[in-house]
């Protein structure tokens, strides 16, 4: 169920992820440098495949995670590929939404691969940050993992998907919508973290387990099923 809904939150994000949302500009001192608030219509919901990139690393280990990762790139790549397709079709003669249809689902090429690297790079960055740091932790303090994994995991994320899907326009503008789209990323997985502790705790309560990536194979492109874990049950 938990695959099943990061997968769901992901397609759904990549639909909404093309509109700029803007706030602001407001008379204060540090957005008269930074100027207004300008995020993707993509953070009202994608923050959450990295909270499920959390759950899956803390509760059953990087290679949970990894299999999770590859299912959401997969299912990126499907969504991308029949999307073009099906506006690439000739429309019906009496149906008259093609520009409509072609503005949601049209992919454009570099928003299409800005969208799997960053999420690819980010994710894996996330997870591998986790399994690290619960490690070093001994298990202890879930929210120095949490919020440690998101700041690394987004800042790789953010910064490509924003730089590679924008290049062209003005780097005072890139820079605008990467500093505002990590910032909101990084708040809003900060406050979700007590939500995230009694997820965790009652899988590792319902599943008996608690994985500890000791001797894992970190290689994102690792085709094994399992891993040598130490557990925890």
């Amino acid at each position: 169920m938990l695959t099943i809904a990061f997968v769901v939150v992901l397609l759904i994000s990549n639909l909404i992820a093309p509109k700029i949302c803007q706030f602001g500009p407001y008379d204060l001192p540090i957005m008269r440098n930074l100027g207004p608030i300008r995020v993707s219509g993509a953070q009202l919901l994608f923050p959450i495949t990295y909270i499920c990139g959390d759950i899956f690393t803390e509760v059953y280990g990087y290679a949970a995670s990894r299999r999770a990762i590859w299912m959401g790139f997969f299912a990126m790549g499907l969504l991308s590929a029949i999307g073009a397709i099906a506006v690439a079709l000739p429309p019906a003669s009496d149906w008259h939404n093609q520009q409509a249809f072609a503005t949601v689902f049209g992919v454009v090429p570099r928003f299409a691969v800005a969208s799997l690297v960053a999420y690819w790079a980010g994710e894996f960055t996330n997870s591998y940050t986790l399994a690290k740091l619960k490690l070093l932790t001994k298990g202890r303090w879930l929210w120095t993992r949490t919020i440690g994994s998101t700041v690394t995991g987004q800042a790789v994320d953010t910064a490509i998907v924003i730089i590679i899907a924008f290049w062209g326009i003005s780097w005072n503008t890139i820079g605008s919508i990467i500093f505002w789209s990590y910032l909101t990323k990084v708040i809003y997985e900060t406050l979700a973290t007590p939500l995230t502790y009694v997820v965790v705790a009652w899988l590792k309560r319902v599943e008996n387990v608690d994985t500890f990536d000791v001797s894992t194979d970190f290689n994102p492109f690792s085709l094994r099923a399992r891993e040598n874990h130490a557990q925890a049950g």
